[in-house]
């Protein structure tokens, strides 16, 4: 019998698996990758009696893999908050799945332990760019002011360490974050102690600034959009920056566009006031996919770009 611990390289993917192995220790094959890469039950060849969890990956783009894996004889746990489609019915699957727009795969494991530690999930709704449920989490165990505020920077960090195009990009490796954040296993001590925090927090700084002098498009009253140039900076700062704009203009839904060769990559943010819509846009396109408030699309071909920004602005207010 072989585990597998399959989880996305963001922070509500980590903290997610960092609550449940807290809970339940497992020496497990991680299996995991960059923000982006969410096909990721597609790696697994597991053979009957093996047991998965899989955290924070959309069941809609993982379903052939996963009917394939259930088909083998596998054991199935799957949290997630993405758009799932309609989720199978099986003995050997249990779903744990909360598409709400307020909800991350953090939160909902949080619900299944009864909140035992429930100071990741707040690390993780805060990276994110939920910032109210993080909130709501933090204060429901007591933490001080300046404590919500370091559980806020660390969500940053390890959600800004996710974004690249290949691992190369990364300031760390997302299975060799999780394993450093589960050695210390408490994120306030993370956050005071670890170098590893420093160093993200520094790198932040410098993409942040390099971000700080591109123009923000307004396309109506209700969007606005900005261009980033095909670096490595670029792609690692998109969806920080996106969460950032969102944040300082809550009424406006935001998109973020990165050079790619031959078209863009895609960071999508509904409005903070009114987080939905986002999944919708994305999913009008191929390799596009997330969740009610945030979503990406991999690939924009150049060619395509004026029909999404057209579907961008009818969704969110033409003016």
């Amino acid at each position: 019998m072989a585990f597998y611990d399959i989880f996305n390289g963001d922070a509500d993917g980590i903290c997610a698996l960092l609550q449940l192995r807290q809970h339940e220790p497992r020496d497990a094959e991680l299996v995991t990758g960059v923000k982006r890469d969410i096909q990721l039950l597609g790696r697994v060849e597991a053979t009957a009696n093996d047991s998965l969890t899989v955290l924070d990956i959309s069941l809609d783009v993982n379903r052939r893999p996963l009917e394939r894996l259930l088909a083998a004889g596998a054991t199935i746990e799957y949290f997630d908050h993405h758009h799932a489609g309609t989720i199978p019915q099986h003995p050997r699957l249990q779903a744990h799945i909360d598409t709400k727009p307020d909800s991350c795969t953090s939160l909902i494991v949080d619900r299944v332990l009864g909140g035992r530690f429930r100071a990741w999930a707040a690390v993780a709704a805060f990276g994110d760019n939920l910032d109210e449920a993080g909130h709501r989490a933090a204060t429901e165990i007591g933490l001080r002011a300046s404590e919500i505020a370091l559980l806020r920077e660390l969500g940053t960090c390890v959600n800004y360490n996710a974004y690249g195009e290949s691992i190369s990009d990364l300031r760390f490796a997302p299975d060799a974050l999780y394993r450093l954040l589960l050695e210390y296993g408490d994120p306030l001590r993370f956050a005071r102690e670890a170098e590893a925090f420093q160093a993200l927090r520094h790198a932040l700084s410098e993409d942040l600034a390099r971000a700080a002098d591109m123009q923000v498009e307004k396309l109506s009253t209700g969007c606005a959009w900005v261009c980033l140039p095909e670096e490595a900076w670029s792609r690692r700062v998109g969806g920080v920056l996106a969460n950032r704009l969102a944040q300082a203009s809550p009424e406006l839904a935001h998109a973020i566009l990165t050079r790619r060769p031959g078209g863009y990559l895609v960071s999508l943010r509904a409005p903070v006031a009114n987080p939905r819509g986002a999944s919708a846009v994305a999913r009008r396109f191929e390799s596009g996919g997330g969740r009610e408030g945030a979503a990406g699309i991999d690939f924009l071909p150049d060619e395509e770009l004026d029909r999404f920004l057209d579907l961008f602005r009818a969704a969110y207010g033409k003016n």
